[in-house]
């Protein structure tokens, strides 16, 4: 995507990156779209680089990507909508969802607290998009019905390796011989 000025259609939450401290952008606001990787957006506004959720694209005039999770109405947590909505959520250094990536390790529902729990790691201990990374786990998981907490546990045991990664996410990343 070529860099894109556009002006905010309504006020849009996003994450300063790399730090990921949560910021309303406004909406009549300038921002400078910079880059769109894995359904989110990474732009420029008042010197601050923020990553928007795709969720939110269309406060800055992109089509919103869409999760659409049936609510049953029992206010019971269904894992599968949880392990649908991680799949989601892409690096973006590397357009390969975190669950085909193998960087998440646990998933956990108190279903009486509404929480979900979530053990997940980096490409590498150092990465600076992490804090980024479990803003985009904690947005997105609290998209599935009955979630009204998400905890997210970045750990680095085991370490993560390319092995954990899916076959098709080698393939995709071109790791696979």
């Amino acid at each position: 995507m070529q860099q894109q000025m556009v002006v905010t259609r309504r006020d849009c939450p996003a994450r300063r990156v790399p730090v990921g401290t949560p910021v309303v952008i406004p909406e009549g606001e300038f921002v400078n779209i910079r880059q769109s990787l894995g359904g989110n957006y990474t732009v420029t506004w008042q010197g601050n680089m923020l990553r928007i959720d795709g969720t939110d694209g269309d406060a800055i005039g992109m089509e919103p990507e869409q999760l659409d999770f049936e609510d049953d109405g029992s206010g019971i947590i269904k894992e599968a909508q949880v392990w649908a909505a991680l799949e989601t959520i892409f690096d973006p250094e590397i357009p390969i969802n975190l669950v085909s990536l193998g960087l998440i390790y646990a998933v956990a529902i108190e279903q009486d607290a509404q929480r979900v729990n979530i053990k997940m790691t980096l490409t590498a201990p150092g990465c600076g998009m992490g804090p980024v990374l479990v803003g985009d786990v904690e947005y997105r998981v609290a998209k599935v019905p009955g979630v009204k907490e998400v905890a997210v546990d970045l750990v680095f045991d085991p370490p993560w390796s390319r092995d954990m990664m899916s076959e098709e996410a080698q393939l995709e990343a071109g790791l696979f011989f």
